[in-house]
């Protein structure tokens, strides 16, 4: 145990999250014992996900998946979230959030938890999931345990694909510690020079970028051994004439969050700029093989120039992420989810079913609601786009991308809109974090295509999800809207859980217009009659709500607030929900990751219930309902968590519902969130996450959503409303 593990074991200098105040003294609503330090409760998160993956009931991949998923995640928190803690702790900023902890009792906070979560998935990764994968026949091997056919067939890997891509650094004797790039991985070798008797220290990169992390030996393609044990075994064919003492893996996490100035010139270049600095970001964190040596280990520290607290020790397989190759094995479906195919929404087909549906039509019948992935993204929102660039009446086309993929339709066919000479306008965030490339690509093609491309506004991330379509009817034109709570990717779309809403609302038609000018154009926007867009009114409109909620409540008259989001953390918001639980409304809130709400302190919170949902699906729409007697449930949906970056630093959406049969489905939508008692945990007093289990019928959202969507496509539209 290093000096810092022993100094946290005994309790020092971590700052434990405050207790919830007792019943006698009800605190003021700014107390920092009723709010949770956002990245550990992020963290708290991450360990739901490390759940899944220790879960016996979770098919035996599936929980390798979610291996990986803990690991990548965790991989993106240090990039971000730790290192803008080490820059704080650098520049001296002792700034405190709600709940109070400084940066530096955060970071060893972190330390303690992560180190934590690390041993769990260590362990059940070596004595759970490696020898059950083996036992279906998915081998990962060592070098020790290979036959002599797979002995050869390995030499023979590694003399002709292996070797001729590795490239072994020297450190020292005037050659300076070379730059290790982020989240690669690396082997540290000590050497002897029999003829100088000196030692000396290298660095030979694994070229996983290029091989992948698992070399498949074998005609199935189902015994896997690790790029790095294979280059460990055969250093002395790197180092000839030279006696290896000792070797080990590491890897190094680097910081890459990155600030733009808005008063740049050119924005695309000076986000390409600062994406190249990012390769050569400070060092935030070092993960060593346990078994590394302490001299390396000191080198490492000493070389990277980090403290000591930065290195963290693991046993097992370093990088868990690489489990997605292992994942990608062919075949094995018994040890995955079932699998199961989106539907068409029945408002989009035509007779049986087997033919597409004009898509402008169905809208002006009325609204409809897609749920992705149990519906198509394919047949509802990229048909709305197609339909739209092929149909002569059809003026304008405008859409938002934050993040789409790389194979993604529907950027070309604003480019073909273009072409048949369409007005076809693109807002692209060129500072969406990790997918600044893609974007700056994309946004190459359009301008060259004549594609009017626009970055947004200054200061602000514009993490709208919309498309609006301008079409000639009659003697006018009418807008068709698609407002989504998720990216524009066919990709995530099959795996995030994500709402859409297809509109001819006149009203939502002209926020939505006037709130691309505003985005387009040098222009403050005026008073949007129904929508609620960050940062101008979003954030006064949820808290009127929750006030009108407040207002409406009586024993006779009960009200009723009902959320579910990615993340609840801005202080305000939560001071709202705190008043209204004072005041006796029912709160019921569904938040996927990061909460900073504390529920059930008596006589602030004891009237919310918070709950997670975490499974194969990807939880991220957000619903806002607000339930008061004599009037329909006031519903919103969009692209806005209650935080900070979201109501102030963005520009976000949210739509209200006004169509009943769509309120019903979101209605419906909520039931089901609260009932699931299978995949659902609930935040306690103390901070603690406790799954839910089923006393009688077991309830999980997700499974249910499939089959009733099934149903519904099977039914057609008579099966709408639930």
């Amino acid at each position: 145990m290093d000096p810092l593990e022993t100094e946290i074991a005994a309790g020092v200098g971590v700052e434990e999250a405050p207790s919830p105040p007792s019943r006698e003294a009800v605190p003021e609503l700014e107390d920092p014992a009723l709010y949770f330090n956002r990245e550990l409760s992020w963290l708290d998160f991450n360990d739901r996900v490390l759940q899944l993956a220790e879960d016996p009931s979770v098919p035996l991949l599936e929980r390798a998946k979610f291996a990986a998923i803990w690991e990548s995640n965790l991989d993106e928190f240090f990039m971000v979230r730790v290192a803008n803690l080490h820059d704080q702790v650098e520049a001296g900023t002792q700034a405190r959030g709600a709940d109070g902890m400084a940066p530096m009792e955060q970071i060893l906070a972190i330390r303690e938890r992560v180190i934590a979560q690390r041993k769990r998935i260590g362990e059940s990764f070596e004595r759970d999931l490696r020898p059950a994968l083996a036992e279906h026949g998915i081998r990962i091997m060592s070098i020790e345990a290979a036959s002599a056919e797979e002995t050869a067939e390995l030499e023979r890997l590694f003399g002709r694909q292996v070797f001729p891509v590795l490239t072994p650094l020297v450190i020292g004797r005037g050659r300076p510690f070379p730059y290790i790039s982020n989240l690669s991985l690396s082997l540290a070798v000590v050497l002897r020079d029999p003829e100088h008797d000196n030692e000396i220290l290298a660095r030979v990169k694994v070229p996983k970028e290029l091989l992948g992390r698992f070399l498949r030996v074998g005609d199935d393609g189902a015994t896997l051994v690790p790029l790095s044990d294979l280059i460990a075994a055969n250093l002395g064919s790197l180092f000839p004439g030279m006696e290896v003492l000792d070797h080990s893996l590491f890897r190094v996490t680097r910081d890459t969050d990155y600030d733009v100035s808005d008063e740049a010139d050119d924005l695309m270049e000076a986000v390409e700029e600062e994406l190249r600095r990012r390769r050569f970001g400070e060092v935030v964190r070092l993960e060593v093989e346990s078994g590394m040596e302490k001299r390396l280990r000191d080198q490492l520290v000493a070389a990277l120039e980090i403290e000591e607290h930065q290195v963290y020790q693991e046993a097992g397989l370093l990088d868990l992420s690489d489990l997605w190759d292992v994942v990608g094995v062919p075949g094995h479906e018994d040890l995955r989810d079932p699998p199961f195919t989106p539907v068409t929404p029945p408002r989009l087909m035509v007779g049986d079913g087997s033919k597409e549906g004009d898509v402008f039509s169905a809208i002006r019948e009325g609204d409809i609601l897609v749920h992705h992935p149990y519906d198509s993204f394919t047949t509802s929102v990229e048909r709305f786009v197609n339909q739209a660039v092929a149909d002569p009446q059809v003026l304008a086309i405008k859409q938002t991308v934050y993040r789409t993929s790389a194979d993604s339709p529907l950027v070309p066919s604003l480019i073909d809109a273009a072409e048949r000479g369409k007005q076809a306008v693109c807002l692209v965030e060129l500072k969406a974090r990790f997918d600044e490339r893609a974007n700056i690509k994309w946004a190459k093609k359009l301008e060259e295509a004549g594609v009017h491309v626009v970055y947004g506004i200054p200061h602000l991330k514009t993490h709208v999800k919309c498309i609006l379509v301008v079409r000639r009817e009659g003697d006018g034109v009418r807008h068709y809207v698609h407002i989504g709570t998720g990216n524009y990717n066919p990709k995530t779309a099959r795996i995030y859980s994500d709402l859409g809403l297809f509109t001819c609302d006149q009203a939502i038609g002209g926020d939505i217009a006037e709130m691309f000018n505003s985005l387009t154009g040098y222009a403050r926007p005026r008073r949007y009659r129904e929508v609620l867009v960050a940062p101008f009114n979003l954030h006064r409109g949820i808290v009127d709500e929750i006030e009108r909620t407040i207002a409406a409540h009586s024993p006779e008259t009960p009200a009723r607030i009902r959320m579910k989001m990615n993340s609840l953390l801005d202080a305000s918001a939560i001071q709202a929900l705190y008043r209204a639980s004072q005041a006796g409304v029912e709160l019921k809130l569904n938040v996927r990751g990061i909460c900073a709400l504390r529920p059930a302190v008596p006589g602030v919170s004891d009237r919310i219930e918070v709950v997670s949902i975490v499974d194969r699906l990807l939880e991220h729409s957000r619903v806002y309902s607000f339930e008061r007697h004599g009037e329909p449930e006031s519903i919103y949906i969009g692209s806005a968590d209650l935080m900070p970056r979201n109501l102030y630093n963005r520009v976000e959406l949210v739509t209200p519902i006004r169509n009943s049969k769509v309120r019903d489905q979101l209605v419906d939508l909520l039931d089901r969130s609260f009932a699931d008692n299978t995949n659902a945990w609930e935040l306690a007093a103390d901070g603690s996450w406790d799954r839910c289990h089923p006393d009688r019928e077991a309830r999980n959202l997700q499974s249910e959503l499939i089959d009733r969507h099934i149903a519904k496509a099977e039914s057609g539209a008579k099966a709408e409303t639930p």
